[in-house]
Order: C-alpha cells, then structure tokens, then sequence
C-alpha cells in the first residue's frame, strides 16, 4: 500500500520561495507519476505540476510554469521516494491546500493521495 505525505508549507510574503516535499513510502512503490494539485478556499482543485518517475519528465501548469519547478528523488530506501514541488515569486494567488498525488501503474489517473499541506501567501 502506497502511502504519501506531505511537508513543507507555511505562512510566507509575496515572492517569497518555499519548497514542498512529499515523501512515497511502502512496497511495491510502482508509480507511473507522481503530481502536485492545490485547492483554494471555494474552488475546484487545479493540477499543478508532475513528474514521470520514470525519466524524470516534468510537467507544469501555465499559471506557474515560469516559478516552479518538480523534482524527485528516488533513494535506495524504497520507503523514502520524494517527490519536491519547489515554488518561487510566490504570490497570493498561490494560498491553497497543495496535495501530493500518485499515478500507480495500473490505474488510469491519480489514485493516491496525501493529506495536504496549507500553503498562505500574504501580500
């Protein structure tokens, strides 16, 4: 059973970077991608960005492509699988919930999800 969490947000002024990470654990650990969403108050959660486990090819929305940036870090501890979500020229608009998802082999869409992470943006 695959298990994420996620860590990494806070309170922070406009421009202001923050880097999100979301640690995969549990065996088999077998991924097609793992993603970034976010949801703000009132809205429908919106796709942020993704990476291939696989190659490593990323994945991000127009509306931040120019100031974040994926990553993902596969150690030889399969429990410590971590995916980043590395956010700059952060702006107000940015406050939202950011979940880490995954895409396991086998499903047709993201079918994992972490708990969530607050991330506030004060002008």
């Amino acid at each position: 059973q695959v298990r994420l969490e996620e860590s990494g947000g806070g309170l922070v002024q406009a421009g202001d970077s923050l880097r999100l990470s979301c640690v995969g654990s549990g065996r088999p650990f077998r991924v097609y991608s793992m993603g970034w969403f976010r949801q703000a108050p009132g809205k429908e959660r919106e796709f942020v960005g993704s990476i291939r486990w696989s190659g490593g090819t990323t994945y991000l929305s127009d509306s931040v492509k120019d100031r974040f940036a994926i990553s993902r870090d596969i150690p030889r501890n399969p429990d410590k699988n971590t995916v980043y979500l590395q956010m700059n020229g952060l702006k107000p608009e940015d406050t939202a919930v950011y979940y880490c998802a995954a895409h396991r082999i086998g499903a047709s869409e993201y079918d994992m999800w972490g708990q969530g992470t607050q991330v506030t943006v004060s002008s």
